[in-house]
């Protein structure tokens, strides 16, 4: 008899059942390795499009394609075994219709076997949203600042510093919340409008430059790690720098190529013993 422990992974259900309990853990993934390493602490692996900025070195994230999410995903999914796998749809893949959005959404879960996708936008999309949850498609949703509309935007700022604005990202919340999304990410919105939206709705929140309050929080892993600094916004705290641990490894190793030092004997095949 197998005494081997199988690792129940997290669900969809299981993440809307922490409202208010324990804070959600989520980090962004988008490899094999990267997967394997997180997994273990980590409730959610959001295959975030943010990888066509941190792993394509794209401007913004207009330019990821519904087959480069697929490939990320797949990875994801095949490297983790505990966290809930969410996959996020990229521009243009979902906004045409709920029935695009269907197609598009079905694919990429078949394709990965991620438990959900994530879309951007609220009130908008409710009712896509609806439509997908009723057929079966798991959707975590995402307002305040989007990424995939920031020339819309006019750039990217802080969200709901305005009256206005932030009865705005509310009604959102609201919308999604109606619409039957299982959790959703609140993007760079200031911490009162955060907050408060946090309470007002039964879904979990994942906050992302928004409110200690929020019932999760997400990062890029690379922004953590201190492998992407192109930029960093005021909501990144980095735990780790390794970009000089990196580049001092590649210098050494060149170094050691430029004086014939490695390979040495005992990186190589059919070498004489002495």
């Amino acid at each position: 008899m197998s005494t081997e422990v199988r690792i129940k992974r997290i669900t969809t259900r299981d993440i809307r059942a922490r409202k208010g309990a324990e804070p959600l853990v989520v980090l962004t993934a988008y490899t094999a390795p990267i997967a394997r390493l997180l997994d273990p602490v980590c409730d959610i692996l959001l295959v975030g499009d943010s990888l066509g900025m941190v792993v394509y070195g794209m401007e913004t994230t207009l330019g990821v394609t519904l087959d480069m999410m697929i490939n990320h995903g797949a990875a994801v999914v095949r490297s983790s075994s505990k966290a809930c796998v969410v996959v996020d749809m990229p521009f243009g893949s979902y906004q045409e219709s709920k029935e695009q959005a269907f197609r598009n959404c079905a694919r990429v879960m078949a394709e990965t076997g991620c438990a959900a996708v994530k879309l951007e936008g609220g009130r908008e999309l409710a009712e896509t949203i609806r439509f997908l949850v009723d057929r079966g498609i798991p959707v975590m949703a995402h307002i305040g600042l989007k990424p995939q509309a920031v020339h819309a935007a006019g750039g990217f700022r802080a969200q709901g510093r305005l009256d206005a604005e932030a009865e705005a990202i509310r009604a959102d919340a609201r919308a999604i919340t109606e619409a039957g999304a299982f959790s959703v990410v609140v993007e760079g919105t200031v911490e009162p409008v955060a907050k408060a939206l946090s309470a007002e709705i039964s879904i979990p929140t994942i906050g992302i430059g928004a409110s200690a309050a929020c019932d999760g929080q997400v990062l890029v892993i690379d922004d953590l790690v201190g492998l992407f600094d192109d930029f960093t916004p005021k909501f990144v705290k980095r735990y780790a720098d390794l970009r000089p641990i990196i580049t001092k490894a590649a210098e050494d190793y060149a170094a050691e190529v430029k004086a014939r030092t490695f390979p040495g004997p005992e990186h190589c095949f059919g070498v004489a013993k002495k």
